[in-house]
């Protein structure tokens, strides 16, 4: 059978649906599909493996109805309509835990980053402006001891959670809609109300899933509640946070610093004033980006792709209510 990939995967990937007997289609690195594109090619092969955001909607998934199996690289699956897809009984396969301590490192990084103004002080060397020393300027803050909020602990948020605990022994609280015993046990991470994750945190990361309850939950509401020295980290999903209200909050002192892997919008052009402030850190949604994290991924995907194409459940499935619905 024919599968496309809409971008490159590591090899291990590409490999792995060859040797399983099926020939493979991939799209240059530099060609972006249009959607007409993305739905004529998709038309000749029997599944896709989708690389990026492409948004596949209803209407691409109605005129690609005769797909055996959608897999995506990423952990996230919003870009997919998952109550269309499961209607035309096409399964929906994402990649999941296998990113958890590349993502965990990401927002370790950027916490470090933006506590230290690091990102604005080099470049205050890029511009030859390192001269004398000063003794009250551009001072940053120590973490040791301090409360670590996780919004939405999962693998990731447990992963942030046990560096943080170890390397400055951080208290760490999280809110979620159920309770994390692994974390509790592991971290001594306490559950607490939204408002009390706001309140008490000093750096506070999200994690959570995007969905039509957490869209923009961080917003002038939430910054106005939080410390003025508490630092906002993001590596889960840009439309989490409302930007102009995180930038605002930023300018008028309402929170202290910020760190991004994933902005909203996304990508961020080169003029946002974020990249101008001392206590921000902004990475191009790097947060997978190692050999080890993508080799995994690009494993998953391919898995997904060949179980699909056998007609078997797969093994990281998104729409398991798939199975509850009538053959097509």
């Amino acid at each position: 059978m024919k599968v496309l990939i809409t971008k490159p995967i590591p090899a291990i990937g590409i490999e792995l649906i060859r040797n399983a007997g099926h020939e493979v289609t991939i799209t240059p690195e530099d060609k972006v599909l249009s959607a007409a594109e993305l739905i004529q090619q998709s038309g000749e092969h029997d599944a896709i493996l989708c690389v990026g955001g492409y948004a596949l909607d209803s209407a691409f998934l109605k005129a690609c109805q005769h797909l055996k199996v959608i897999a995506l690289f990423s952990v996230g699956f919003n870009n997919v309509d998952i109550e269309a897809a499961t209607q035309y009984h096409i399964p929906v396969g994402n990649t999941p835990d296998v990113l958890s301590n590349a993502t965990a490192d990401t927002a370790f990084t950027l916490m470090l980053a933006v506590s230290r103004k690091a990102f604005y002080m080099h470049k205050q060397i890029l511009k030859g402006e390192w001269k004398d020393f000063h003794a009250t300027t551009n001072l940053g803050i120590e973490l040791t001891n301090k409360t670590l909020g996780v919004f939405g602990l999962g693998r990731i948020g447990l992963e942030l959670a046990k560096r943080c605990k170890g390397a400055y022994n951080m208290n760490v609280i999280y809110h979620n809609r159920s309770t994390n015993k692994d974390a509790e046990h592991l971290v001594g991470a306490r559950l607490v109300t939204f408002e009390t994750l706001l309140a008490e945190s000093d750096v506070l990361s999200v994690h959570a899933g995007l969905s039509d309850e957490t869209k923009g939950k961080f917003n002038k509401d939430a910054f106005s509640k939080m410390k003025q020295s508490a630092i906002f980290i993001n590596t889960a999903r840009g439309a989490l946070h409302n930007e102009e209200d995180l930038t605002k909050a930023l300018q008028n002192g309402i929170i202290w610093g910020a760190g991004l892997d994933v902005t909203n919008p996304e990508p961020m052009t080169p003029d946002n004033p974020l990249l101008q402030m001392p206590s921000v850190a902004v990475l191009p949604h790097i947060g997978s980006s190692t050999v080890e994290a993508r080799n995994g991924m690009a494993k998953f995907a391919a898995e997904n792709i060949i179980a699909g194409l056998a007609g078997k459940k797969l093994p990281h499935l998104v729409n398991e209510s798939i199975y509850t619905h009538v053959e097509k």
